[in-house]
């Protein structure tokens, strides 16, 4: 399936109720067939399709699809009655209820999409882990580097510390040796 292909046919694919979906126009276009066609089949068989494999859409999410998708005014009105959403699982049925070469074959294409939507899909949440994996190593580096700054001072501070009191200590063995000298020399006079 080419690039374009499969982008047209992804482009079909919308989340409804949390679960994607594609609606029934766009598969009786993708089938060439008509929708009311479609739609019959589907109902002609609703064994196949339970709840979670098709469902009509209620007014509002109704609504709500029309401005996402800013449908042009012919495509309004040939909307009359809510569209039919299958998933994935109901798409794979309506190859069985169609029976044609070309619904297997679109179906193929149609389930290659939703495929690559889920590999997409584990892509990206991979990579918001790896990402959030990161940002916690950074965290914990900044922290200690933080700590080891700390330390740092500490130990600098300890330095001039024992700087300042060898330098005291230096000063009075310098006095001291003075006093030492001087005790020491014996004098001109004797």
């Amino acid at each position: 399936m080419n690039k374009i292909e499969q982008e047209r046919i992804r482009s079909k694919i919308y989340t409804i109720r949390g679960v994607r979906v594609m609606l029934d126009r766009d598969l009786a276009k993708l089938y060439c067939v008509e929708t009311k066609y479609l739609k019959r089949q589907a109902k002609r068989n609703a064994k196949r399709f339970p709840s979670d494999f098709m469902f009509e859409l209620k007014q509002e999410e109704f609504d709500d699809w029309r401005c996402q998708n800013v449908t042009s005014n012919s495509d309004k009105m040939g909307l009359r009655h809510a569209p039919l959403a299958f998933t994935e699982h109901g798409i794979a049925m309506l190859s069985a209820i169609l029976n044609s070469d070309l619904a297997i074959e679109i179906n193929i294409k149609i389930i290659r999409a939703f495929i690559e939507l889920r590999k997409n899909i584990v892509k990206k949440s991979r990579y918001k882990l790896l990402n959030e994996k990161m940002r916690r190593i950074e965290s914990e580096v900044d922290i200690l580097r933080t700590n080891q700054t700390i330390e740092s001072r500490r130990i600098d501070e300890k330095l001039l510390q024992v700087s300042s009191r060898t330098h005291n200590l230096s000063q009075v063995l310098d006095e001291f040796q003075d006093t030492y000298i001087i005790i020491k020399r014996p004098s001109k006079e004797t």
